[in-house]
């Protein structure tokens, strides 16, 4: 990017971008200060402009100012996550708060902090909400980019999808992505994903969790009278859930074959259950609570 008319230069590696001191102090009180201060007698010069060295990726500087140049691409519903990164770095280092708040808010979409958001996102996303682009592997490199930049409060989400769709040995080894490079954990979020994967299938079974009630069969006003009936159709529910070893915890209930009292206290316990392991989430994965978390949105 480079402005024929341009009053400052932005050298990031070997890259050199012609902006505007009015456009950065407008959104960024770090450039607003660093415009006020009186320049040094040896402060190298292009053309007339003073020349600012960053410390920052080239390709991030060359996002953050098509951001602010090009509406468009600002406004996109969906940004690659490439994009987002940058806002999330650069927004915070440079106080660029509507960039990085705008950012914080396309992860949520993806790794939502309430329950209802999070089945919206799984069953109904809202079509016109912005968000990040999705390809195989995200969820490994959300949790890489939340942890790096401490966007804690989509973690306990982005965790859940990595565990729920990824075997131990794929978390171990890594995802490939799309073209053809690998996405992996880093050893903390490793170590994270993998108790917290172990933690989620042995607590889904147990009493006041999801699939609490199909270990134990404590519905007394079953009015079945097809064959099987609702306790063998419970017995063969667990073999099924049991033999899948899949994470259930927070899967919506899908039909099933019981009479109507039983079909009643099912759901009941499923979406009590649903409920007790979201609020416990972020411990699951040993992180503080949503409380804690949500302090930095």
């Amino acid at each position: 990017m480079w402005n024929s008319d341009g009053s400052v230069i932005l050298q990031a590696a070997n890259t050199q971008f012609r902006v505007h001191w009015s456009v950065l102090a407008r959104h960024s009180s770090v450039f607003r200060d660093m415009q006020g201060l009186p320049q040094p007698a040896d402060q190298p010069t292009l053309d007339g402009c003073p020349v600012v060295e960053l410390a920052d990726d080239p390709v991030d500087v060359e996002y953050l100012l098509r951001a602010l140049y090009i509406p468009t691409f600002y406004c996109q519903k969906e940004l690659p996550l490439a994009v987002v990164g940058a806002f999330i770095r650069l927004g915070r280092k440079y106080d660029f708060m509507d960039l990085y708040d705008s950012a914080v808010v396309r992860l949520m979409s993806r790794c939502p902090t309430t329950l209802e958001e999070y089945d919206e996102a799984m069953h109904s996303p809202n079509p016109h909400k912005p968000t990040v682009e999705n390809y195989a592997g995200l969820y490994m490199d959300i949790v890489a980019l939340a942890s790096q930049n401490h966007v804690l409060c989509v973690l306990p989400s982005a965790y859940y999808r990595v565990v729920r769709s990824n075997s131990l040995r794929r978390l171990f080894d890594g995802f490939q992505r799309d073209d053809g490079t690998t996405a992996s954990l880093h050893p903390v979020n490793l170590r994270r994903c993998a108790i917290g994967q172990q933690r989620l299938l042995i607590t889904q079974f147990q009493p006041r969790y999801t699939l609490g009630w199909i270990r134990k069969w404590d519905f007394g006003d079953c009015s079945s009278t097809s064959t099987p009936d609702c306790r063998t159709a419970r017995e063969i529910l667990l073999a099924q859930y049991w033999d899948s070893a899949k994470i259930e915890a927070l899967s919506r209930l899908d039909t099933a074959s019981f009479c109507p009292g039983c079909m009643k206290h099912l759901t009941e316990c499923w979406n009590a259950g649903r409920r007790k392991t979201w609020d416990e989430l972020p411990e699951i994965f040993g992180l503080p609570p949503w409380s804690e978390l949500k302090k930095d949105i």
